[in-house]
């Protein structure tokens, strides 16, 4: 079978002036999307896709490859039969993946090798006839894990008072096949497919902030994508999503409240019992207090995060307007109503 043509740049989905740091992002993306491990109902397509994404990446992310690749022409066939070989190629017994680990092309079971393309140009790339691990081609190629994020939801009152939380994620950890590097004995990892990194699960006990807020983010180092060829992990960013509260509405460290007062004491002034966070205490009502007034508590709203302290609590009374009058009770309002209308 002739040696098929690979469109590098539209596997990656980036344009040919695409700068390496793009490359690397849409490569980190595209294998994060078609990992094998979490695609199960379509493993073969997946394995297939993950083939070509890797193979891109590694030409495009090599500035030498990158260079041979973008040079070849019309005439590609014509320089590929002359590299070598009966067939057109030279199959080489050795390659790096994108892991920058070296595996057997001649023999990687079901996982398969890069395609006769990649053998035909790029096979010899890094070596320097010592043997397999000689030259660049074959130098790990370190790369800090990639950043994480997953949303963590909270109560109210659980925002108030922090502390610690248990979280169950699904997370990349190191392959414990191949203990990150991609392969096992010079032949790639079956269990990671080269990447390293295998998808589950993992349980973290994170410290929450007293007075964290909707939508700030928890930096948890080290514990986002696994490193490859030793480098250090990402991170976990935790997006804090607050529930809304059936008592208590927040605005920045202050917390608001409705108290329904009723009228006699609204008129009369009185003492009310208002809740707080940390429970309820009774707060003065002055004489002649409107519906809709609304009273400031220092110091009981939310924690304050670096700053100590606490925002404050306001109170919004709200009248209630007696139901179920008695004959005697509606006789007296119409007294006050008919006192109110001489004045």
């Amino acid at each position: 079978m002739p040696v098929q043509y690979k469109d590098y740049y539209k596997i990656l989905g980036v344009p040919k002036n695409a700068a390496a740091k793009d490359v690397k992002a849409s490569y980190r993306k595209l294998a994060r999307q078609w990992h094998p491990d979490v695609n199960p109902t379509k493993r073969v397509e997946a394995e297939e896709k993950f083939k070509d994404i890797s193979e891109a990446y590694e030409v495009l992310s090599d500035p030498a490859k990158r260079k041979t690749y973008d040079s070849l022409g019309a005439d590609w066939q014509q320089r590929a039969q002359n590299v070598g070989g009966p067939n057109g190629f030279r199959r080489q017994a050795y390659s790096t993946g994108p892991q920058g680990v070296q595996f057997d092309l001649g023999d990687i079971g079901d996982a398969g090798g890069f395609s006769d393309f990649f053998q035909t140009f790029f096979g010899n790339f890094g070596r320097s006839g010592g043997g397999p691990g000689v030259g660049r081609g074959a130098a790990a190629r370190g790369m800090r894990g990639g950043d994480h994020e997953a949303e963590v939801e909270l109560a109210l009152r659980d925002a108030y008072g922090g502390g610690k939380r248990s979280l169950t994620l699904q997370t990349q950890s190191v392959c414990p096949r191949c203990n990150g590097t991609g392969a096992v004995n010079g032949k790639l990892c079956h269990q990671c497919h080269g990447t390293g990194a295998v998808v589950g699960t993992k349980t973290l006990e994170v410290t929450i902030p007293a007075g964290v807020r909707d939508s700030q983010r928890i930096r948890l180092a080290g514990q986002g994508g696994p490193g490859v060829g030793g480098a250090s992990p990402g991170d976990l960013y935790l997006i804090v999503r607050i529930a809304k509260d059936p008592v208590f509405e927040r605005r920045g460290d202050d917390l608001s409240v409705d108290a329904p007062i009723s009228i006699y004491t609204l008129v009369l002034g009185g003492e009310a019992v208002v809740p707080t966070m940390t429970g309820h205490v009774d707060v003065k009502i002055p004489p002649g207090s409107q519906n809709g007034r609304t009273l400031r508590l220092a110091g009981k709203g939310m924690p304050k995060i670096g700053a100590g302290g606490h925002g404050d609590l306001y109170v919004r009374l709200t009248a209630q307007i007696p139901t179920n009058l008695t004959e005697r009770e509606r006789e007296l309002f119409k007294e006050l109503a008919n006192l109110a209308s001489r004045r």
